[in-house]
Formats: C-alpha cells, sequence, structure tokens
C-alpha cells in the first residue's frame, strides 16, 4: 500500500464516506479560519498542492479532497462507483456540506479540478469569495485548439486503455512531461505512487475517456451548462495561474478564460508547464498567498 513521504507531505489524513466510498482530503489550518478548498485533476492528488497548504496554514483552513480513485482515497471497481463528472461534482458538494455549508470559499482549481470545482461553484456563485485558476478549463474544447493525439489514444482505444491500466502509462508520463523544470525523484515517485497497480488506475483512465468533445459525450451537458453559468463571476476576484509550455492546457484555453473573466489577473509563466505549482515553484505559491491574503482583507474591511 503506497504511504507519501512524510517529509514531503507532513499532514494528517481525513476520511469522509460517500455511498460507501471513503474519500481522502486534508484539513489544515485553524477550524474558524477562511477556507480555501483546492481542487486537483488527472492523475494528480492532494500532493500537488502540498506547499501551497504550507503557505497558507497558519491563517487559512485549507481543505484538499483525493477524488475517489485518485491519491489516497478508495479505488473502487466501475461495477461500484461510476467515475463520471456528475459524480465528481456530487462528491465535492457531500465534502463541502460536511465542512461547512454556506460559508464563503476561496476556490483553486487546477486541470480537471477547474470543471468540477466550477461545476459545483456555479450553482452557488454567492459563496465563492475569490478564485484562483491555473492551467485548466470550465468549457469545452476551444475552437481554435486540437485535441492532443496522446489524449486520443487513450480516450478512444484500447491500446490506450491496456498502456494507462497496465503500465500505468498517464501518470507515468506525466510525471515526465506536465514538469518543465528539474525535479527530484522522491516527487515523482509520491506522483505516481497511488497508481501503483492494475486496479488503482482506473480513475487515470476514466478521467480520461470522459472527456467530453462533443454533445454526444455524457459530461457535454455539464460543462456546457457550466460554461453559460461562468459570467456569474465577473465580479468576483481571479487570478489566472498559466504555465505556458502545457501541452494540452495551452495559451488557447488562458485566453478563453481572458474572455470569460476579464477582471482576471493574469500571471503567466513563459517557461513552466502543466503542474504550474511545481514549475514555478515559490514564486506562485506567493503570488497565489498575496492573491488570497489582499481579498480576505478586503473581505474583512468591507
Amino acid at each position: 500500500m503506497f504511504k507519501p513521504s512524510e517529509k514531503l507531505y507532513p499532514f494528517k489524513s481525513n476520511w469522509l464516506e460517500i455511498d460507501g466510498e471513503r474519500m481522502h482530503f486534508l484539513d489544515e489550518g485553524p477550524e474558524d479560519a477562511p477556507v480555501v478548498l483546492m481542487v486537483h485533476g488527472n492523475p494528480t492528488w492532494s500532493f500537488y498542492y502540498r506547499n501551497l497548504v504550507l503557505a497558507l496554514r497558519d491563517r487559512f483552513r485549507c481543505i484538499v479532497p483525493d477524488h475517489i480513485g485518485c491519491g489516497l482515497s478508495d479505488k473502487p471497481a466501475s461495477s461500484r462507483y461510476p467515475y463520471t463528472l456528475t459524480r465528481r461534482i456530487s462528491d465535492l458538494g457531500a465534502l463541502m456540506v460536511h465542512i461547512q455549508p454556506g460559508a464563503p470559499i476561496h476556490l483553486v482549481v487546477h486541470d480537471w479540478g477547474g470543471m468540477i470545482g466550477f461545476g459545483w461553484a456555479a450553482e452557488r456563485p454567492e459563496q465563492i469569495a475569490s478564485m484562483v485558476v491555473a492551467n485548466t478549463a470550465a468549457f469545452p474544447l476551444p475552437k481554435e485548439k486540437n485535441f492532443p493525439p496522446a489524449l486520443w489514444l487513450v480516450r478512444n482505444t484500447a491500446l490506450g486503455a491496456l498502456l494507462v491500466q497496465g503500465m500505468n502509462a498517464f501518470s507515468a508520463l506525466a510525471a515526465r512531461v506536465a514538469f518543465k523544470k528539474p525535479v527530484s525523484r522522491e516527487v515523482r515517485k509520491n506522483y505516481t505512487g497511488p497508481y501503483d497497480s492494475w486496479a488503482n488506475r482506473i480513475a487515470t483512465l476514466r478521467f480520461v475517456q470522459d472527456i467530453p468533445l462533443s454533445p454526444e459525450d455524457s459530461a457535454w451537458g455539464i460543462v456546457a451548462s457550466t460554461e453559460a453559468l461562468l459570467p456569474g463571476f465577473i465580479d468576483k476576484p481571479c487570478l489566472l495561474v498559466w504555465g505556458e509550455k502545457d501541452f494540452v492546457f495551452d495559451l488557447h484555453f488562458l485566453r478563453k478564460w481572458q474572455q470569460i473573466l476579464p477582471q482576471a489577473r493574469v500571471l503567466s509563466f513563459p517557461d513552466c508547464g502543466h503542474y504550474i505549482l511545481e514549475d514555478a515553484g515559490p514564486a506562485a505559491s506567493q503570488a497565489i498567498s498575496d492573491f488570497l491574503d489582499a481579498n480576505e482583507a478586503g473581505t474583512a474591511a468591507a
């Protein structure tokens, strides 16, 4: 059984049972402090946000779930758990009801976390205090963007599925190409560690297979309806943190966010990739910390 590095991941584990499956999450910081919800994507887990949690937990309550099938959460077979966007959003909602229903939330999202986080937040914009959006989407693939061939292979072919579940190809590849700056072997090991068997890689495959590309795909309706509600966040403070060398969530996605949320401040790193919090390191964590501090101070003043 995978155990994360205590040095890199010095946190207490928490669990919430949802329909018989255990969701793992971090709950770091004072219980009465402002809540920061950090939502990861595929194939990462709460480990991705570890340095941001360390930077914030003295004054914010950091809630960081592992989606079912990811990280330290249960990894049920698809016969027991649907692995759909609808269920991901429902799971996140169940966690937030458990944590602090109705409380203001600072939302931080990355990769699939953008669609899951905004899928939940779109129905309650009044609850969102501010947003940090990092190399992600909450809308369909921009018309100018071609779907990457590697993702097409995994999404649409038996060979791609075999590579992901049989050889951990998706997590292992991400642990190479998603970084554009050097990282230690130990960091890479902690990213791929939760996906150490055929059964434990089901989520990394299902995430890709659930990517909606047309109205015929099951998740399309949720993505389209969420995009339609995004203008409801136009008066919310937003920070777009972007790694420009991301081969999936590239500048087409960044420009789309700027069109939808023109009030957003942009912090873009030309030499960084998809794992922007790793590549940009302390610079990204400090910028996010400053952004959240400023918005929380503004809320208190108001």
